[in-house]
């Protein structure tokens, strides 16, 4: 067994050393397993593997109908396939004598399954590697900072790709700051005139270009300007988002659907505003103001029929499309050869997420689609509007700098107790009844303290998560945190035996260790 951190920049030729280690691993008799974070990246990179090692590669995603999935596993299982490239779920391909295991865009938090079972993908592929005796390889422009620190504390080789391939520039990145744009328009406004000009001259030049928004929809919620309520999803504790073709109001945790309503629901008042932007309200400004141009939109709404979003990227690819509007699925692994601009819209609504990683996520989402642009023989060009240019993770992002922003944020961890340095475990109580889900946090949370007597976990809540309505049921969470991995666990499994002979429902608590975020 042997782990590596493949870090290189975005255009540096990542995918080619991942060709070379499976043609490695092929050699020496041994299967591959490749994972990537999207389904929409699956065709990206099927096309070059299968290109290279031709029937050897078998593709497992949810998307496959039942009959594809079960006639690619029974290749896989049968030995006619040796290489496996897939989302999540591929981890668990029945590949014999695995070789090399490679988690592409390693940072990406899609790995993680929400739902029971609960496991992330890479944690999975690297045990597996390990079991099989396998090179694994993690790969990424913005490592996970944990896999940073333990790749610079030796756990993992690390091998660093510092220039894009033919030693081509990175694209240049400029911050606009929006409270200028709003003093001189004396309004808000969607683009800045420095965006606008930008997308009409990279049009007249023949080029491409990404506008990104991290909020599909049409608008982010509905006011009612007479009484101040926002419309919210009867389900969750959160606004509905408007989506105009459809004329509906869509909750994107729960799917539960209403007709977009001409007044207000608990005044009467017909003066509705529809506030903030959505990729299917930027799309429409966007067609209004560059009629000429052929736009398409990229998010979960719009690919949700099969075979959609390979069919808009190979579009585009092949230049029948001048502009892609989308979500954060367009910041990840497409190599697009004429886009010279990306212009990323709103990012601030990331920065104020309130969970730990959210700087770290916002650098990462940035650092990403900025390697979008400029892939070809032209130089690119990223604009970044902001409200907040000073903040840390925009300026080095904009300057593509990750050992700078690693160093910033490790500070931070460090001094508020965040991982690398503690672990974490994110307790959750869900139930119809708040009171009930109450009852069950407060007994937990006593038998907690009772397992904990040197007080060597610290342990937060309970409290209202931050979501604190989802699915119609009331969500109560703790927090441990704890610089000893395997005392967490064991004052967990202790508390939990004293907690359920207590009254606690040991049905309605979830708990993760190391989640991805604590929302």
């Amino acid at each position: 067994y042997r782990g590596f951190l493949l870090h290189g920049v975005t255009g540096s030729g990542k995918t080619e050393v991942y060709i070379r280690a499976m043609r490695s691993a092929l050699n020496d008799g041994r299967s591959s397993l490749m994972l990537v974070p999207e389904i929409a990246l699956t065709p990206v990179f099927s096309r070059r593997l299968q290109a290279v090692f031709g029937s050897d590669v078998a593709i497992l995603h949810s998307n496959l109908s039942p009959g594809e999935r079960f006639d690619e596993w029974r290749r896989i299982r049968s030995g006619d396939a040796r290489i496996v490239i897939g989302t999540r779920s591929a981890v668990f391909a029945p590949l014999a004598d695995i070789g090399l295991v490679i988690v592409d865009e390693e940072h990406d938090s899609s790995y993680r399954q929400n739902e029971a079972p609960f496991y992330n993908a890479r944690d999975v592929a690297v045990v597996r590697a390990n079991k099989a005796g396998a090179v694994i390889v993690l790969g990424s422009a913005t490592p996970a900072l944990e896999t940073f620190h333990n790749a610079k504390r030796g756990k993992y080789e690390y091998l660093q790709l510092q220039n894009r391939i033919g030693d081509r520039p990175l694209a240049a990145a400029e911050l606009i700051d929006m409270r200028a744009v709003f003093r001189k328009a004396g309004k808000d406004v969607v683009f800045s005139p420095q965006l606008l000009d930008a997308i009409r001259d990279t049009y007249r030049k023949g080029e491409q270009s990404i506008v990104l928004l991290n909020r599909r929809g049409f608008s982010s919620f509905v006011l009612c300007r007479s009484c101040g309520e926002s419309l919210r999803c009867k389900n969750c504790d959160i606004t509905m988002t408007y989506h105009k073709i459809d004329r509906r109001l869509v909750c994107h945790y729960c799917n539960h659907t209403v007709a977009t309503p001409t007044e207000c629901p608990f005044c009467h008042s017909e003066y509705l505003y529809f506030i903030g932007q959505g990729t299917e309200k930027l799309e429409e400004l966007l067609n209004r103001i560059f009629p000429e141009m052929r736009i398409a939109r990229v998010d979960r709404d719009t690919m949700q029929r099969k075979g959609e979003i390979s069919k808009t990227l190979f579009a585009f690819d092949r230049g029948e499309i001048d502009m892609l509007v989308g979500t954060q699925m367009l910041a990840k692994g497409h190599d697009f050869h004429n886009v010279t601009l990306v212009g990323v819209v709103s990012v601030d609504t990331g920065l104020g997420l309130p969970d730990f990683r959210s700087a770290e996520r916002t650098f990462q989402l940035i650092t990403q689609v900025a390697g979008r642009a400029g892939r070809g023989q032209l130089r690119g060009t990223v604009l970044i509007q902001t409200y907040y240019p000073e903040h840390y993770a925009l300026r080095f992002a904009a300057a593509q700098d990750y050992e700078g922003f690693y160093n910033e944020e490790i500070k931070f961890r460090e001094r508020l107790s965040y991982p690398p340095f503690v672990a974490i475990a994110s307790i959750m109580i869900k139930h119809k009844d708040r009171e009930y889900a109450m009852k069950s946090a407060s007994i937990l949370r006593s038998a907690l303290d009772d397992a904990n007597p040197d007080r060597q976990i610290r342990i937060l809540g309970p409290a209202p998560a931050s979501i604190g309505k989802i699915k119609n049921e009331y969500r109560i969470q703790l927090i441990l945190k704890s610089a000893n991995r395997r005392s967490l666990r064991d004052t967990l499994d202790a508390a939990l035996a004293r907690a359920e002979t207590s009254g606690c429902d040991r049905r309605i608590v979830q708990i993760e260790i190391d989640p991805v975020d604590l929302m």
